[in-house]
């Protein structure tokens, strides 16, 4: 009798959560800037959708966490999480040393680059010199922003800003830029292979830079909800071990950008 009492305890303990935390909420409130397809964007039924906001629908149904998305604008992300508007960020936020005295990170969730585009046949390079005196678009509160801001502005560069990484790509189409510094991914699926990207191309190649790149992308949370980080990074573990995470991963690309490691 007392063996078969351990057998179903032992059962009853493998047949749990994932994650099994007594202080994890029943829901959150998970904020996405919703410019960035192909990770995060609003579809024609105005649904948040992408790869990342997929990724992330996964994790929270791995940590039986219910969660409600909505679109916040980039550079009010991490202001939204700090007030509590939002208890945690599923976006293309890069894990920087300057972030991470702000918020926590999850483990990584993906990798990806960042690069200039330009108009073809204009000869300009992603480097000062190329584009001293010349304006270049980039996402309020990016990764991009702040390189372009601190390495390029001090030399001449003009460096624009904007509210989201649709205005860019207008601009840029309508004249008003002559360059757009963004994510790799997102400026050849969400513009060069779309009808407003023709005529344009990547300049140079990715920019490499650890202080501002190079550090991967993870969720983002606020220093005290240790609970909630390790629920997801749980959870993160388990969609990669049972083939959830590459099943959304093929989805969208054709390579894996889990281990898009140049």
């Amino acid at each position: 009798m007392k063996n078969l009492l351990k057998a179903l305890a032992i059962l009853g303990c493998l047949s749990l959560p994932i994650t099994s935390y007594a202080a994890l909420p029943e829901s959150i409130k998970v904020g996405s800037d919703t410019s960035y397809a192909p990770f995060d964007f609003i579809d024609a039924n105005g649904n948040i959708t992408g790869f990342n906001i997929e990724i992330t629908k996964a994790l929270c149904e791995k940590a039986n966490i219910k969660c409600t998305f909505q679109s916040t604008d980039f550079d009010a992300l991490i202001p939204s999480l700090l007030s509590r508007k939002i208890d945690m960020i599923s976006s293309s936020l890069m894990m920087t040393e300057k972030r991470k005295k702000q918020i926590a990170f999850s483990d990584e969730i993906f990798m990806t680059y960042s690069r200039l585009i330009v108009k073809e046949g204009t000869n300009l390079m992603p480097n000062a010199e190329s584009l001293k005196g010349k304006r270049v678009g980039v996402e309020q509160g990016t990764s991009q922003e702040h390189f372009a801001n601190e390495m390029w502005r001090p030399h001449g560069v003009v460096i624009v800003p904007y509210q989201n990484q649709l205005q860019v790509f207008s601009d840029l189409v309508a004249g008003r830029l002559d360059a757009a510094l963004q994510d790799e991914v997102t400026g050849s699926y969400a513009f060069l292979k779309q009808p407003q990207g023709k005529g344009f191309v990547f300049a140079g190649d990715e920019l490499k830079d650890a202080n501002y790149f190079d550090v991967g992308v993870g969720l983002g949370f606020r220093k005290n909800d240790n609970e909630l980080r390790e629920a997801f990074n749980q959870a993160l573990k388990a969609i990669l071990a049972d083939g959830t995470y590459q099943k959304i991963n093929n989805k969208y690309f054709d390579f894996n950008v889990y281990g898009n490691k140049k």
